[in-house]
């Protein structure tokens, strides 16, 4: 019979690639692993592991039992799912991007402390290109991220996007400024998310959809910076609604083409859908933003 434990080890040596990685995540020592990946090939009574260079790879049979430990898992977060139905709470640990930690987390908290007082909400702040692995990781129950139009987020196995809410996108300009349409601030510094991020690739696309590309001059994961270069003069920027909670912009706000939304969702695995903490959270979730949006400027 196969030990869980170990065989959470081995999916997690499949997602992540290295033993460091692996202890990093779970907390381990990188000698733990070993020991406890070795222990597991006794079980199977097959090599799961095999050299690459420094490193290791998963045998064939290794990537096989990697498949079945990923269901095995699932299993085992359903049983307890149904298990959390009855009374008593779970922990339910959520991952948020910046502007829905900043503005919808704290109202839903609110909430959930007048419906469920008992439940206890752990909260990281995470971009959601991190956090949505981490939830397939398990390392999450709930993730809150977004994705912008014609560029959805990648479906995995397992895992269920639920929609929360819709978040204006709008460009900003200083305060001074009158509001300009895109085409006309093709000469003007910019100020975007990093490279890789789905903020980025959808903000110049719509830069080049208006006939130009950006100059990209400064890029910052963290919003509150894009605010500050903008309110000081030095770039203009795309930032969506959610960022100034219930107050109103300090900058001038322009409409793009299309009066884009970008859609905040949350991701939670399948397996967890009938567990009733994590239920509870989804519900205030969207309440809060609901309430959100009623109350925006």
């Amino acid at each position: 019979m196969f030990e869980l434990r170990r065989l959470r080890l081995l999916h997690e040596l499949a997602l992540r690639g290295t033993i460091a990685e692996v202890a990093a995540s779970l907390s381990y020592s990188p000698s733990t692993v070993s020991q406890q990946l070795s222990l597991l090939e006794r079980e199977a009574g097959v090599a799961l592991l095999e050299p690459d260079g420094r490193r290791v790879r998963l045998t064939p049979q290794g990537r096989m039992l990697a498949q079945h430990a990923a269901r095995a898992l699932q299993l085992d977060e359903a049983a307890r799912a149904a298990l959390a139905a009855s009374p008593g709470w779970e922990t339910v640990r959520l991952s948020a991007m910046p502007t829905a930690a900043e503005t919808i987390v704290p109202a839903a908290l609110t909430l959930l402390a007048r419906r469920a007082p008992e439940l206890r909400v752990e909260l990281a702040e995470l971009p959601p290109e991190e956090s949505l692995f981490e939830l397939w990781a398990r390392r999450f129950d709930l993730v809150i991220a977004e994705q912008y139009p014609g560029h959805s987020r990648e479906l995995r196995d397992g895992i269920e996007h639920d929609l929360i809410g819709e978040d204006p996108i709008r460009v900003v300009l200083p305060p001074w400024e009158h509001p300009l349409p895109l085409h006309e601030l093709r000469e003007r510094a910019w100020v975007l998310e990093p490279e890789g991020t789905a903020a980025r690739r959808w903000a110049v696309q719509q830069c080049r959809a208006a006939g130009f590309e950006p100059d990209v001059r400064y890029e910052a994961a963290d919003l509150t910076a894009h605010v500050r270069l903008v309110a000081s003069g030095h770039a203009v920027g795309m930032l969506p609604d959610l960022i100034w909670n219930d107050e109103p912009s300090p900058l001038t706000v322009a409409d793009l083409p299309g009066s884009p939304v970008r859609e905040v969702f949350a991701a939670v695995r399948t397996a967890s859908l009938a567990d009733e903490s994590v239920s509870l959270v989804r519900t205030a979730l969207r309440d809060a933003f609901a309430a959100h949006r009623r109350r925006a400027p």
